[in-house]
Protein backbone atom coordinates (compact mmCIF):
# COMPACT_ATOMS: atom_id res chain seq x y z
CA UNK A 1 0.00 0.00 0.00
CA UNK A 2 1.48 3.46 -0.98
CA UNK A 3 0.06 6.76 -1.07
CA UNK A 4 1.11 9.18 -4.47
CA UNK A 5 2.42 12.39 -3.74
CA UNK A 6 3.25 12.40 -7.02
CA UNK A 7 1.72 10.95 -10.24
CA UNK A 8 3.96 10.15 -13.93
CA UNK A 9 2.74 9.23 -16.78
CA UNK A 10 3.35 5.65 -16.58
CA UNK A 11 1.26 5.95 -13.85
CA UNK A 12 -1.43 8.10 -14.78
CA UNK A 13 -1.74 5.87 -17.95
CA UNK A 14 -2.31 2.61 -15.61
CA UNK A 15 -4.60 4.49 -13.31
CA UNK A 16 -6.83 5.69 -16.26
CA UNK A 17 -6.85 2.50 -17.67
CA UNK A 18 -7.93 0.60 -14.27
CA UNK A 19 -10.58 3.78 -13.74
CA UNK A 20 -11.89 2.99 -17.14
CA UNK A 21 -12.22 -0.97 -17.48
CA UNK A 22 -13.89 -0.82 -14.17
CA UNK A 23 -16.21 1.28 -14.44
CA UNK A 24 -17.28 -0.42 -17.85
CA UNK A 25 -17.17 -3.46 -16.02
CA UNK A 26 -19.44 -2.70 -12.88
CA UNK A 27 -21.75 0.06 -14.77
CA UNK A 28 -23.45 -2.24 -17.53
CA UNK A 29 -26.12 -0.10 -16.86
CA UNK A 30 -24.78 2.75 -18.09
CA UNK A 31 -23.76 3.56 -21.48
CA UNK A 32 -20.23 2.95 -22.41
CA UNK A 33 -19.62 6.79 -24.00
CA UNK A 34 -20.56 8.26 -20.72
CA UNK A 35 -17.52 7.11 -18.78
CA UNK A 36 -15.49 7.70 -22.12
CA UNK A 37 -16.45 10.92 -22.11
CA UNK A 38 -15.19 11.53 -18.42
CA UNK A 39 -11.68 10.13 -19.14
CA UNK A 40 -10.10 14.14 -20.30
CA UNK A 41 -12.03 15.19 -16.85
CA UNK A 42 -10.62 12.36 -14.73
CA UNK A 43 -6.84 12.44 -16.50
CA UNK A 44 -6.92 16.23 -15.57
CA UNK A 45 -8.17 15.63 -11.32
CA UNK A 46 -6.39 12.41 -10.55
CA UNK A 47 -2.87 13.84 -10.04
CA UNK A 48 -4.64 16.34 -8.20
CA UNK A 49 -6.31 13.81 -5.87
CA UNK A 50 -5.30 11.89 -2.37
CA UNK A 51 -4.47 8.69 -4.48
CA UNK A 52 -3.45 5.49 -2.48
CA UNK A 53 -2.56 2.90 -4.59
CA UNK A 54 -2.08 -1.17 -4.24
CA UNK A 55 1.27 -2.37 -6.95
CA UNK A 56 3.18 -5.60 -7.64
CA UNK A 57 5.84 -5.63 -9.87
CA UNK A 58 5.08 -1.57 -10.64
CA UNK A 59 1.44 -2.80 -12.06
CA UNK A 60 -1.09 -0.45 -10.15
CA UNK A 61 -3.54 -3.38 -9.45
CA UNK A 62 -5.88 -0.99 -7.17
CA UNK A 63 -6.41 2.65 -6.14
CA UNK A 64 -8.88 4.34 -4.08
CA UNK A 65 -8.70 8.65 -5.07
CA UNK A 66 -10.44 11.10 -2.74
CA UNK A 67 -10.97 14.64 -2.78
CA UNK A 68 -10.90 15.74 0.57
CA UNK A 69 -13.60 13.75 2.86
CA UNK A 70 -15.02 12.14 -0.55
CA UNK A 71 -13.95 9.03 -2.05
CA UNK A 72 -14.39 9.44 -5.69
CA UNK A 73 -13.47 5.92 -6.81
CA UNK A 74 -11.97 3.02 -5.40
CA UNK A 75 -10.97 0.58 -8.02
CA UNK A 76 -9.70 -2.68 -8.42
CA UNK A 77 -8.57 -4.77 -11.24
CA UNK A 78 -11.03 -7.51 -12.21
CA UNK A 79 -8.58 -10.65 -11.46
CA UNK A 80 -7.54 -9.33 -8.45
CA UNK A 81 -11.04 -8.61 -6.82
CA UNK A 82 -12.39 -10.32 -4.12
CA UNK A 83 -8.65 -10.76 -2.75
CA UNK A 84 -8.69 -7.95 0.14
CA UNK A 85 -7.46 -4.78 -2.23
CA UNK A 86 -9.93 -3.22 -2.07
CA UNK A 87 -10.35 -3.42 1.89
CA UNK A 88 -6.78 -2.20 2.66
CA UNK A 89 -7.07 0.49 0.22
CA UNK A 90 -10.58 1.79 2.19
CA UNK A 91 -8.19 1.10 5.25
CA UNK A 92 -5.94 3.26 4.06
CA UNK A 93 -8.34 6.07 3.46
CA UNK A 94 -10.06 5.42 6.83
CA UNK A 95 -6.75 5.44 8.80
CA UNK A 96 -5.71 9.22 7.36
CA UNK A 97 -9.80 10.30 7.58
CA UNK A 98 -12.68 10.87 10.82
CA UNK A 99 -15.11 10.80 8.37
CA UNK A 100 -15.34 9.73 4.42
CA UNK A 101 -18.49 10.30 2.22
CA UNK A 102 -19.08 8.91 -1.30
CA UNK A 103 -21.73 8.17 -3.49
CA UNK A 104 -21.75 4.78 -5.32
CA UNK A 105 -25.27 3.83 -7.96
CA UNK A 106 -27.99 1.31 -6.40
CA UNK A 107 -27.48 -0.47 -9.58
CA UNK A 108 -24.06 -1.92 -8.26
CA UNK A 109 -24.93 -4.29 -5.33
CA UNK A 110 -21.41 -5.59 -4.95
CA UNK A 111 -20.21 -1.93 -4.19
CA UNK A 112 -23.15 -1.25 -2.01
CA UNK A 113 -23.14 -4.39 0.07
CA UNK A 114 -19.29 -4.01 0.20
CA UNK A 115 -19.34 -0.46 1.89
CA UNK A 116 -22.17 -1.37 4.23
CA UNK A 117 -19.96 -4.28 5.20
CA UNK A 118 -17.43 -1.63 6.10
CA UNK A 119 -19.59 0.20 8.43
CA UNK A 120 -20.78 3.14 5.97
CA UNK A 121 -24.04 4.58 6.53
CA UNK A 122 -26.86 5.31 3.87
CA UNK A 123 -27.69 8.80 4.01
CA UNK A 124 -29.82 9.30 1.12
CA UNK A 125 -31.13 8.24 -2.10
CA UNK A 126 -30.52 10.94 -4.93
CA UNK A 127 -30.63 11.01 -8.68
CA UNK A 128 -27.65 11.42 -10.73
CA UNK A 129 -27.91 13.85 -13.04
CA UNK A 130 -25.63 12.94 -15.69
CA UNK A 131 -26.93 9.24 -16.08
CA UNK A 132 -29.86 9.63 -14.76
CA UNK A 133 -29.63 6.52 -12.22
CA UNK A 134 -30.24 6.11 -8.55
CA UNK A 135 -27.70 6.37 -6.57
CA UNK A 136 -27.07 6.90 -2.25
CA UNK A 137 -25.09 8.85 -0.72
CA UNK A 138 -23.05 7.10 1.82
CA UNK A 139 -21.02 8.32 5.16
CA UNK A 140 -18.55 6.80 7.32
CA UNK A 141 -17.56 8.14 10.74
Amino acid sequence: MKKLHTVNEKQLAQLLTLWLNSNLDAHAFIDKRYWQEQLPFVKKTLPESELYIYTTNDKILGFIGLMDNYIAGLFVEKSYRNLGIGTKLLHAAKANHEQLTLTVFEKNNKAVKFYLAENFLIEKKQLDAHTNESEFVMTWT
